[in-house]
């Protein structure tokens, strides 16, 4: 389902990650919208600037679109790219972060609740809300999980397994 992701030296003794994912693209579709849109208007500025004015007027339209660009797709980009969600047989981890980096680890043993919801988009996309609950801790939504059913039966597996007598010995 996903690439490895986690360094080897991060991870604990005897724990071996299971899942590597990251949001859905489906997050990118706004994005690249605003994009085509800053493109759109910034061709038509261009197309409607007398030739006088040329091409210090081009320049300064080409600068304001890439300054429009850098917010409405570029950051949602580099979003999209640094946050990921791993599984390991231990623990639940998140990251995410351009420039400061954040994480979260749930360890599995405090997870007492697998759920997931699909909106109709959602189910066109393929993906999906997480929800975890935790035994001390509010809910944790993961939001735009790609093949969140498989996903959430994956993790339902490994805590069912985990809480079986046979898992002890």
């Amino acid at each position: 389902m996903g690439g490895m992701g986690i360094p080897a030296r991060l991870l604990g003794n005897g724990e071996t990650e299971l899942l590597h994912l990251r949001t859905h693209a489906k997050s990118m579709i706004r994005p690249t919208l605003v994009l085509l849109l800053i493109a759109a208007v910034a061709g038509v500025a261009v197309a409607m600037i007398p030739l006088s004015w040329q091409p210090v007027a081009g320049w300064v339209v080409a600068l304001g679109a890439l300054a429009a660009a850098v917010p409405g797709w570029l950051v949602p980009l580099l979003r999209w790219r640094t946050t990921t969600f791993t599984l390991t047989n231990h623990r639940l981890i998140t990251r995410r972060g351009i420039i400061t980096k954040t994480g979260h680890d749930l360890p599995l043993s405090r997870i007492s609740n697998v759920a997931y919801e699909r909106s109709l988009t959602d189910r066109m996309f393929g993906c999906g809300t997480l929800v975890f609950t935790t035994s001390a801790e509010a809910p944790v939504a993961l939001r735009d999980i790609p093949d969140v059913e498989n996903v959430g039966v994956t993790i339902s597996s490994l805590l069912f397994k985990a809480d079986s007598p046979a898992a002890g010995s």
